[in-house]
This record gives structure tokens, sequence and C-alpha cells, in this order.
């Protein structure tokens, strides 16, 4: 509610300060430069440039902003970091605005041109960056003062557990931790391996096993790994069920190695030495821009194959008895599950008997499904799952819960996946092709794991051209 509640206030903000900074701007373009208008501004404001403009260029800040992950954890703003944001944005708006927007004035000079240019750039940064730094700094003083935080947990029970606790309580400026309860690991929940000073100071709330519950009850925002020395080796199985959590921010005390390699920057002297886990795979820009790129494609492709669909479901309809479409659970982004949506290409009750892979003679496929899993045919529907926004166009093939238990069971890391969207095509299916078995599904887990570690829109743009070649050669399995 809090988060809530201030972003909000960025928004109404941003957008008083964009109608502020474009009706300064008008007026200084319109009556200024040059002299160029002598009109009073009660004749000034009844143009209707200007009150189109008014509308329409604020709209515009604010879908840029959004675009940019202006408003994505508002209560974890710094000042210095939304000076370099603010500028950039400013910059980058001020500069399509003037490429964009036709005003029905005269150019009399170059020099009114630029002096217009760095009026309207200045005044729109001076503006905007002092309210959010108003904001900011208010909320910073905030968590300074222990009035608000960031519920915490921490995984460890041992020496190291505590000191890291009482690191982060008695820093000199206080960072926000809420320590809500701490957890142990199932081998190290002994007597020995407890600090008997850390119960009396926050309640251990169960074990690993537990935690994602435990995470989702307490609304954790932030996690601290503090392990002992011989618990180490379990730091790979904690990042893995954690790592798959909407926006939970991951923090691991460094030891000794990490200090002499270099692997942990303090970004503040006066903060604790944590080494944070970025679960973010690309900048919120990129992300906003991918989210974009799937819905273009998806309208655009909806609307060139509105007639395929229509063919294909009278075709699917005519061949065996049952629905047209097929509706399945699988498991999305952060391990939340939807409904897929495909054109039917088996029998109705093939899995009456309980799940099963498809294979290349599946009996339960009707004749005309083959085809279509030939040509992705099938698929298709999916792109109704693209505009709700349970799917992407590029990611990991979504499965159902029963065999992702299966393979975590022999893959743990199957669980970064879950990091991302699923996808209509992925990198694992162009270069290896559904799978029917569970060997299979692992084996193609490394192109999957690879993809997340590589993702961009250029890497989409490949992938989606290379899945439009295995179409047109009918090599879908």
């Amino acid at each position: 509610m809090r988060e809530r509640t201030l972003k909000h206030k960025y928004l109404s903000g941003d957008l008083l300060t964009a109608m502020a900074a474009w009706t300064l701007f008008f007026y200084f373009r319109k009556c200024s430069v040059d002299c160029i208008y002598a009109e009073p501004a009660v004749k000034l404001f009844s143009d209707a440039n200007y009150w189109l403009g008014l509308g329409l260029v604020p709209a515009g800040w604010i879908a840029l902003y959004a675009i940019m992950g202006s408003y994505r954890k508002t209560m974890r703003k710094a000042r210095l970091k939304e000076l370099g944001d603010t500028a950039a944005a400013s910059l980058i708006g001020v500069i399509v605005l003037f490429f964009a927007i036709m005003l029905d004035d005269e150019i009399h000079s170059y020099k009114s041109y630029y002096v217009s240019f760095l009026f309207f750039l200045a005044v729109h940064f001076v503006l905007t960056y002092t309210v959010r730094l108003a904001l900011t700094t208010h909320t910073v003083k905030q968590i300074h003062s222990r009035k608000v935080g960031f519920p915490t947990l921490l995984i460890g029970s041992g020496k190291n557990a505590y000191r890291t606790y009482l690191d982060l309580e008695n820093q000199e400026i206080y960072t926000g931790n809420i320590f809500i309860g701490f957890i142990t690991l199932p081998s190290h929940d002994t007597p020995d391996h407890i600090d008997t000073r850390l119960p009396g100071v926050m309640p251990c709330l169960g074990d690993l096993g537990q935690c994602r519950s435990i995470i989702e009850k307490h609304h954790i925002e932030e996690v601290i790994i503090a392990l002992e020395d011989d618990e180490k080796e379990s730091t790979r199985d904690i990042i893995l069920a954690v790592n798959s959590i909407d926006d939970l921010i991951i923090r691991i005390t460094p030891d000794a190695y990490d200090l002499l390699v270099g692997h942990v920057k303090v970004d503040n002297v006066f903060h604790s030495p944590l080494i944070t886990i970025d679960n973010r795979l690309m900048s919120e820009w990129q992300y906003s821009i991918k989210r974009i790129f799937d819905m273009v494609i998806a309208v655009i492709a909806m609307l060139l194959l509105s007639p395929v669909y229509l063919v294909t479901a009278i075709i699917v309809k005519a061949t065996s008895p049952g629905p047209v479409f097929f509706t399945q659970e699988r498991i999305g982004q952060y391990g939340r599950p939807f409904k897929m949506h495909k054109f039917r290409s088996m029998y109705v009750d093939a899995e009456a008997s309980g799940p099963a892979l498809s294979t290349d003679d599946d009996p339960r496929i009707t004749p005309f499904g083959r085809f279509m899993r030939r040509v992705r045919l099938d698929e298709i529907p999916q792109f109704f799952n693209v505009l709700k926004g349970t799917m992407t166009m590029v990611g990991p093939r979504p499965e159902r819960q029963y065999y992702i238990n299966l393979i975590v069971q022999r893959a743990p890391e199957y669980m970064l996946l879950q990091r991302i969207k699923p996808g209509i095509t992925s990198w694992g299916q162009v270069r290896y092709g559904y799978a029917s078995s569970v060997d299979e599904m692992v084996e193609r887990l490394r192109y999957d794991l690879l993809y997340i570690e590589n993702m961009s829109i250029a890497t989409d743009i490949k992938i989606l051209l290379y899945t439009v070649k295995i179409i047109l050669q009918g090599r879908g399995k």
C-alpha cells in the first residue's frame, strides 16, 4: 500500500510538472524569442495547439518514464541516481518533441531554435527533478529514521547470521531492513548450529523447505543469506529456491575469497558489505520494449492469421469429435499457474490415465493434429496468451507442475527459468525441438538457460526468424 501511494505521488508530480513545463515553453516560444509574437498571454492560451499539447505531451512524458522504469520500486530510489535518470529522460523527451511536434510559428533564426530547445530542456528537468527530489528525500528520511522499512528474512542461524543482524541494526545510516525472522537449514537445525542469541532478537519461522511459503505469508521484500563456513555448499540451493520470486532482493554475506578476488562492490561506505544478486535479466526499458514488441507481433499475427483461425477451427471440429480448443494449466513466471490455449491436436480424453508426453508415433494425436504440429499451427491461439501478458513471444516453453517436479529432481536450476515469462517459441525449441521425455526436457534446459543469460530484442528476433524457417520447412514435432 505504501509503495502504491508513493508511486501515485510520483505520477501526479510528473504529470503536473510536465504540464507546467509545456506551458512555460509554449509561452516562451510564442511571446519571448525574438519578440516574434506580441499578443498577450490571454490570446496565447486560446491557441488550440497549446491545449492539444497540454493533453498529449504530458501523457507522452509519463509513457517515457514508465518505459524507463521510473515508477518501479519507488521506495528504494536514490537521489543521485534519480538525478541521472531524470536528466537522461528529459534530454530524450525534448529531442523527440522537437522533431515530432510542428508548432505553427516560423523559425527566424537557428539561434532562436536552439534557445527554445535549451529553455525547454532546462525548465522541464528542473521542475521534474525538484518534485522528485522532494519525494525521494522525504522517503529516505523516513527510512533512516526507522519510520518505514522493508520486511527482511534472514537465512542462517549461526554466528555469521547474528553478526550480520548486528551490523545492519547498528549501521550509522539505517538502510530499512526490518527483520521478520530467520530460517534454518534442515541439516543444520541442531542447537550446535543455532546461535543462542538469535532467537532472542527475532523468531525462527521454519527451515529452508518452507522458505517460499514463509516469504509469501510475511510479504518479505528482501532476503539476506548469512551461512557458516560449513554451510556454504547450500548457497546454490537457497538461491534457486528464492530467485524466481517476484521482485525479491537477495543479498549474501561475502567470505574471504570474495573479498580477495573483488566480488564485493560497496555502494555506500556506511552500509554492510553484502553481495546483491540482481535477478533482473534486462533493464526496465528493455523489458518495456520487449512487451511492446510482443503485443505488436501478436496483434499483427492475429489479424493476418484470422482466416487461418477460422479454417483450422472448422477442420478440427470436422475431423474429430470434441472441442476446437484445448486449454491446459501451465506454470508461468514466478511459479504462477495460467491457462494456455491451443488448437486441439489429440483425441478427447487423451490423458485419461494420467500426464504423458507425446512421441512421433503417438496414437493419441489425430491425423490433422500431426499436420498442425509439424507446422506449429496448433500453437497460434497462444497469441491470446501473449496479449493477456501470461506469455511472451520468445521464452522457455511452459510446463505442467507434474513435469516440473520431475525435472527439478534432476536439474534444480530449472527454477531459474521462472524468472521470466514462458514463450510461444524458445531457443531450446529451435535448437532441440519438442521434448518427448524428461531426459529430453533436461537436455533442452541448457539452451533455455543460455537464453535467459543472453536476453535481448535482437536475440528474440533471431529466434523468431529461425522458428518461421522451421515452420516453412515443416520440421516441427
